[in-house]
C-alpha cells in the first residue's frame, strides 16, 4: 500500500496518479482518506493529551494529599479521565480502521513510462522476437492435437471436475514436467533459490499480496477454514517475510518457486473451447525478488530478460508489451507481458507477466529491511515474473510445432528432460 506520509506530504501526486488511471471511485476514497487521517490524528492527540493529564493529576493528587489539602476536585477529574479516554480511544480506533481500509484499496503509483489507455488495445509493443513459421497445411487446435495423439482427456475431466479441467497423459504430461524442470534449472543456474511454497494461505497474509477483489472473483476458499488455494507461487513467496525485518546486507533475495495454481475465474475462450489455455488449475514456475529501491528497475529488466531467454530457447515467436493503466492492476508500478504467437488463433496471446510492485506489496505485508542493530529501517521493493506457465506454453508448442501428419516436434531444449524424445506421436 502507499505510504501515508506520502499522501500527507504530496496528495497531488496521488491525485495525478488516479487521474492517469481514470479511477473516479478511488479519487473519492482518497479525499475521504485525507479527511479521516486528519480526524484520526486530532483524535489521537486528544487521547494522548488526556493520558498526559491523567499522569499529571496522579502526581498532583499525591502531592496535595501529602500537604494535607483538599484533593476532591482533582480526584473527581481524575475519575472522569478514563471515561473520556475510552470514548476517544473508540473514536480513534474506528478512524484508524477506516484509514487502513482505504490505504489497502488505493493503487500503487505508476511508473512514468506506463501508457495511458482504457483497455488492452492501448498496451504498447516494446519489441518483437522471432518470425512466425509458414505453415502450408490446415492447422488443428491444440486440444484436437492432444486428443488425437491420446495425450489428453478433456471429456472425462469435465465429468468428474467440470469445465476448465483436464487429464494430461503420457508424453504431454512429460512435456509439462519438462517445462517445469527446464525453467527451474535455468534459474537455479542463475543463482535463484528454489522454493516449493505452501499451496494454501490465510486471508491475513493473502490480503497483502493481491487485489482485494480477487477474493470474490479468483480465489478458491477452503470451506470452514481460514485458508485459500494459491493463484500463483508469487503470493506465498511474497508473504514469506511478513512482519519481519530482512537484513539489508542479504539483498537482493532471488527466488524461483514452483506450484500448481488455482483460479475460479478463467475468462472467455477464443476460437477453441476445448483445451488447456483457460483452465482452473495449472502448473507454473515463478520468479520473485526482494531488493533495495536503488536496484529494483535493473532487476525488473533482469527478470524480464530471464523469461525472454527461455522463450527464445523454446523457439516461440513473441512480443513484449508495456501494459497500460487500465490493465495493470492495483499492485504494479509497471508491468511487461510476453505474448506468444498462436498460429491457430492467428494472434498473440499473453503467457507471462513481469511486475515491479516497488514498496507497495512489502508495505502491505509489513516487511522492512535494515542493518542489524540499527534503528534505520526501510521498505524493500518486490518484483515478480512468470518463468513458465506450463499450460499456455504447451498450447504454444502444440500450435507452433505441429506437423502435417498430426505429430508435434519437441523443442530441442526440452528433449533432455524427455529422455531424448524429439516428436510427440500416438503411442
Amino acid at each position: 500500500m502507499l505510504d501515508i506520509k506520502l499522501i500527507r506530504e504530496s496528495p497531488d501526486l496521488v491525485r495525478d496518479n488516479l487521474r492517469r488511471r481514470a479511477d473516479d471511485s478511488k479519487m473519492q476514497l482518497l479525499e475521504e482518506l485525507i479527511q479521516k487521517d486528519q480526524q484520526w490524528r486530532k483524535s489521537l492527540e486528544r487521547t494522548n493529551a488526556l493520558k498526559a493529564e491523567r499522569n499529571t493529576l496522579s502526581k498532583q493528587i499525591a502531592e496535595t494529599k501529602k500537604s494535607g489539602d483538599d484533593a476532591s476536585e482533582l480526584m473527581a477529574r481524575s475519575a472522569q479521565i478514563p471515561k473520556d479516554i475510552a470514548t476517544f480511544d473508540s473514536e480513534t480506533q474506528a478512524l484508524k480502521t477506516r484509514v487502513d481500509e482505504i490505504l489497502m484499496s488505493l493503487p500503487n503509483l505508476l511508473h512514468e513510462s506506463v501508457p495511458v489507455g482504457a483497455d488492452d488495445t492501448a498496451n504498447q509493443v516494446v519489441r518483437i522476437w522471432g518470425k512466425p513459421r509458414e505453415i502450408d497445411f490446415e492447422l488443428k487446435s491444440h486440444g484436437s492435437i492432444a486428443e488425437s495423439l491420446g495425450l489428453a482427456d478433456f471429456d472425462r475431466a469435465a465429468r468428474i471436475s467440470g469445465a476448465g479441467f483436464y487429464y494430461l497423459k503420457g508424453d504431454l504430461a512429460l512435456l509439462d514436467m519438462a517445462l517445469v524442470n527446464y525453467a527451474v534449472n535455468f534459474l537455479v543456474e542463475r543463482k535463484y533459490t528454489l522454493i516449493e511454497p505452501p499451496f494454501m494461505m490465510r486471508r491475513s497474509a493473502y490480503e497483502g499480496v493481491t487485489d482485494l477483489g480477487d477474493f470474490e472473483q479468483v480465489m478458491y476458499k477452503i470451506d470452514g477454514e481460514d485458508l485459500y488455494l494459491i493463484a500463483t507461487a508469487e503470493h506465498p513467496m511474497a508473504a514469506m517475510f511478513m512482519d519481519e525485518i530482512i537484513d539489508v546486507d542479504t539483498l537482493p533475495l532471488k527466488f524461483v518457486g514452483f506450484s500448481p495454481c488455482f483460479r475460479r475465474e478463467i475468462g472467455a475462450h477464443g476460437v477453441d473451447t476445448k483445451g488447456i489455455y483457460r483452465v482452473h488449475q495449472f502448473n507454473k514456475v515463478e520468479q520473485f525478488i526482494f531488493c533495495n529501491s536503488d536496484d529494483s528497475w535493473t532487476l525488473f529488466e533482469e527478470l524480464q530478460g530471464n523469461t525472454e531467454a527461455m522463450f527464445q530457447a523454446l523457439g516461440l515467436p513473441y512480443r513484449v508489451v508495456n501494459v497500460c493503466t487500465s490493465d495493470i492492476g492495483t499492485l504494479a508500478a509497471k508491468k511487461y507481458d510476453i505474448e506468444v504467437w498462436f498460429p491457430r488463433q492467428g494472434k498473440f496471446g499473453e503467457v507471462t507477466s513481469c511486475s515491479n510492485d516497488t514498496d507497495y506489496q512489502a508495505r502491505r505485508l509489513n516487511i522492512r529491511c535494515g542493518k542489524h542493530g540499527s534503528d534505520n529501517k526501510s521498505v524493500p521493493h518486490t518484483l515478480n515474473n512468470t518463468a513458465i506457465a506450463t499450460s499456455r506454453a504447451m498450447v504454444a508448442i502444440l500450435e507452433n510445432y505441429q506437423n502435417a501428419d498430426g505429430t508435434v516436434t519437441v523443442p530441442e531444449v526440452l528433449r533432455p528432460y524427455m529422455g531424448g524424445k524429439a516428436v510427440l506421436s500416438r503411442p
